[in-house]
């Protein structure tokens, strides 16, 4: 079979088509050291702010929450007067000399807040000053107001009212605070009362319930494998008891 010519305007058109090149893969560039792209733009930062209050320092935001820097400083002491006591011996106690009047006699066991400004006025000092920079004269007020706290204090702001052994009304103050306590428990254990039955077997008193809450210590339900243990542990001593001879 012959073959078919192609006509003539093909072939030229063949011939003339170009041949696409591929393409040249470019050589990767150096990569600039890094020290260098840090330096760019620290002078790209520089040039913006040049224009922007130069030599102005911005306030650094603080975060919520965060820790403020820094102690606070003791109050330094004025001039002509002494310098600050940092521990005020009252009522057998010791009390932080920074601290105002009112705050600091609250390291009383036994004084509240009310009452320590009762007893601050009451012995013609500023609750709000620093207990450290009084002088000897105004501590000693302060002693003997606290000592006799039961005739500045009314009544119903007493600790101890109604007292059992002499009928009168006190304020406890410092140790005896426990001491009171341990009394009314112990006699409370000895009339066998409701509350000192409950104290001496260590259960809750004020009416809280026990079935849930309050387990000291204690082994609190049974495990069914020690109840089964203890029926095989039975068993076996029964067998052993059985005489040999029985059975013949």
């Amino acid at each position: 079979m012959a073959k078919k010519e192609e006509p003539k305007e093909v072939k030229e058109t063949k011939k003339e088509a170009p041949k696409k090149e591929a393409p040249k893969k470019e050589a990767p560039k150096a990569e600039a050291p890094k020290e260098a792209k840090k330096e760019k733009k620290e002078e790209k930062k520089h040039e913006k702010h040049e224009g922007e209050g130069e030599g102005k320092e911005h306030p650094k935001k603080e975060r919520k929450g965060a820790p403020k820097e820094g102690k606070k400083e003791v109050p330094k002491a004025k001039e002509g007067e002494p310098e600050i006591r940092h521990i005020v011996r009252i009522a057998n106690s010791d009390l932080e000399g920074k601290r105002s009047v009112q705050y600091a006699l609250t390291g009383i066991k036994g004084i509240s807040r009310r009452i320590a400004k009762i007893i601050s006025t009451n012995s013609g000092l500023d609750p709000k000053a620093t207990i450290g920079y009084l002088k000897d004269a105004e501590l000693e007020k302060l002693q003997s107001s606290v000592d006799n706290i039961t005739t500045i204090v009314p009544t119903w702001m007493v600790n101890k009212q109604n007292d059992i052994m002499s009928g009168e009304d006190r304020h406890l103050i410092g140790i005896d605070v426990m001491l009171g306590l341990n009394e009314d428990l112990n006699l409370m254990k000895k009339m066998r009362s409701y509350k000192g039955v409950r104290h001496d077997k260590g259960l809750r008193v004020r009416g809280q319930r026990t079935r849930s809450t309050g387990r000291k210590g204690r082994t609190v339900g049974v495990t069914r494998a020690a109840i089964q243990a203890k029926a095989a542990a039975a068993k076996e001593g029964e067998k052993k008891e059985e005489p040999k001879g029985v059975g013949k």
